[in-house]
């Protein structure tokens, strides 16, 4: 099965390897971080200690998304266990879990007056239970103190703890993400000690388990050598678990260290992507080149779980 929206610009088959060398194109352009509500969100995380997938992973939105006073939380520190080839986030030994960091998170999130919180983790394969304990007393901590703010847990893949998974779905978040990140052929290149298998039967299970009160959700990357006809099978595999929302973006190397890019998709190009997604029965697609998993994440909250929130007013 292939897309034949991506037979549109660009006849041929894209390479499967390979370095980039030309310019990034104009749409990649992004404003520098620094006006007033980024420095408030910064001194507020620097002054609450805590860390933000925004800053570690050099999120080219953080401008955009802290001048409105909205980030992403990074919980469990910001040393990760793993080396996937794409990201930023530094490897190695991490610290012990913080047990005061959900109160801190929760206040944070009140502080911002968020009506939509996002919050990842590390990989922490290191633990036990590989973070989700510390996933679930989160939610819980922000969901008794903002009961207003819709919660949406951007997830590892747990290493095949899924009684983990069960732990943060007891604890109620509106929103459960897990980024598939590539394409099956890619997978063991792209992100070392991940397995593609495990992560659709994680997002199964979230979607079996949370019922009508949690939406899932995932997104994956472009650029990184995959051809076009192997995004069909990605989306296909995806909508076989029933995930609902999807979001896609361009790969973009955060250093010489790091994967090489091979290709710069067009806007146009994601604009059909989103197109055949919605067409295969995504609920939300958000797809561009400077998409990242939490970009207008609070649009994508279904206006149901909305409703269903506690009225902090009563």
């Amino acid at each position: 099965m292939s897309l034949p929206l991506l037979h549109v610009e660009t006849p041929g088959e894209w390479p499967a390897t390979g370095l980039l060398r030309e310019r990034k194109p104009p749409w990649l352009k992004v404003r520098a971080p620094g006006g007033t509500g980024y420095l408030h969100v910064q001194g507020l995380m620097r002054g609450l200690g805590l860390h933000t997938i925004c800053e570690e992973a050099h999120c080219p939105n953080i401008g955009e998304c802290w001048d409105r006073g909205t980030a992403t939380f990074l919980i469990l520190g910001d040393i990760c266990t793993r080396g996937c080839r794409f990201c930023a986030v530094a490897k190695g030994r991490p610290e012990p879990p913080d047990p005061e960091e959900p109160d801190r998170l929760a206040a944070a999130i009140a502080r911002l007056n968020l009506r939509h919180a996002v919050i990842t983790s590390v990989n922490r394969d290191d633990l036990p239970d590989r973070g989700a304990g510390a996933f679930a007393a989160v939610i819980r901590a922000a969901r008794a103190r903002c009961p207003q703010t819709t919660l949406e847990v951007l997830i590892p893949d747990l290493r095949g703890a899924l009684d983990g998974l069960d732990e943060i779905l007891a604890a109620g978040p509106h929103i459960l993400n897990h980024n598939m990140e590539t394409v099956r052929r890619l997978y063991r290149r792209v992100r070392p000690g991940a397995d593609y298998d495990h992560s659709l039967e994680l997002l199964r299970r979230a979607r079996a388990r949370g019922g009508e009160r949690v939406v899932t959700k995932a997104g994956f990357m472009v650029g990184l050598g995959e051809t076009r006809d192997e995004l069909a099978p990605l989306l296909a595999d995806l909508r076989a678990v029933d995930c609902e929302v999807l979001t896609v973006g361009q790969y973009l190397r955060p250093s010489q260290d790091h994967l090489p890019i091979v290709r710069y998709y067009t806007p146009a190009e994601f604009a059909e992507i989103k197109g055949a997604a919605l067409a295969m029965g995504f609920r939300y697609v958000e797809s561009g080149p400077l998409v990242r998993s939490s970009y207008h994440a609070a649009d994508q909250v279904p206006e149901g779980l909305r409703r269903a929130a506690p009225d902090p007013a009563r």
